[in-house]
């Protein structure tokens, strides 16, 4: 992990600063700094502990035995949080090939804690499955662990969780490729999700027209047309429109906001796999 976070240029420490406002200290705050550009990263409560990203991840190298290697590194919102990214063993569910990915963030504005959290890709089109199931967790903080048997414990823990979330994902989906949906079903989800009232300009009507299009592009994509008419073909696309489809404006932070999307959960994806898990 160490190796990974210095290529990925994430090998910085982060120091704590005491606040000031017309030269009086601020009591119960305190500033984190990156000690490489002295950018700020949060303000947080003067209990607050910094765990710096060698310590966060440190007990990930007991993954790299049990079958995972180390994809990427990077770093999201000025480096208010850090990611890194660990492949695990290519899986089978529904005749699809899916690659488990493990990502493990630290954060330094008090908002993210050390975290893991699961995102499955679908090989054949690229898409995540990031699906809250509701009997295996999807993300779980870690403890900023020390010695080399909590390191162990930490990450025998982690594996395990991970591979309950894929054997869940594959039950559900199972599931969910037996229940038939209709188009119209699809459509009524999506009525749901992107709502219009009569008092709605014509401009905002045509724009939410236009996306569930775009929604209904993505449902009869050919990587997914094996599972057209199923609670699982719908989930399919509203995982690929959510993973590809770029919004009307693209704003500069455009990839960064989607891959936080990725790690923290996406609006349309949840939606409309809690529609579909209802009709399931």
């Amino acid at each position: 992990s160490e190796e990974a976070l210095e290529l990925a240029g994430l090998n910085w420490t982060v120091k704590s600063e005491p606040v000031y406002a017309n030269n009086m200290l601020i009591p119960g705050y305190k500033a984190n700094i990156s000690e490489t550009d002295g950018a700020f990263l949060g303000m947080v409560g003067d209990r607050y502990q910094i765990v710096q990203n060698k310590e966060a991840f440190d007990f990930t190298d007991a993954l790299i035995g049990e079958g995972c290697t180390y994809e990427t590194a990077g770093s999201l919102d000025g480096g208010k949080r850090i990611f890194l990214l660990a492949r695990m063993p290519e899986e089978i569910i529904l005749d699809d090939k899916v690659v488990p990915y493990l990502a493990f963030t630290n954060g330094f504005n008090g908002y993210y804690a050390i975290k893991a959290c699961m995102t499955p890709t679908r090989i054949v089109c690229n898409n995540t499955l990031n699906l809250a199931l509701k009997n295996a967790q999807r993300t779980w903080s870690t403890k900023h662990v020390g010695d080399i048997q909590s390191k162990l414990d930490e990450a025998r823990e982690t594996l395990r969780l991970a591979k309950t979330y894929m054997k869940e994902l594959s039950v559900t989906a199972d599931i969910l490729a037996n229940t038939k949906v209709s188009e119209d079903e699809v459509r009524e989800v999506l009525n749901i999700i992107y709502p219009v009232s009569e008092e709605d300009s014509d401009r905002r009507k045509s724009n939410v027209e236009e996306i569930k299009d775009n929604f209904m592009v993505c449902y009869f994509a050919p990587d997914i047309l094996k599972f057209k008419g199923t609670a699982w073909g719908a989930v399919q696309a509203a995982s690929d429109f959510s993973t590809h489809v770029a919004p009307k404006r693209v704003t500069a932070n455009y990839a960064e906001k989607n891959f936080s999307k990725v790690l923290d959960g996406n609006v349309v994806l949840d939606a409309m796999f809690a529609k579909m898990l209802e009709k399931a």
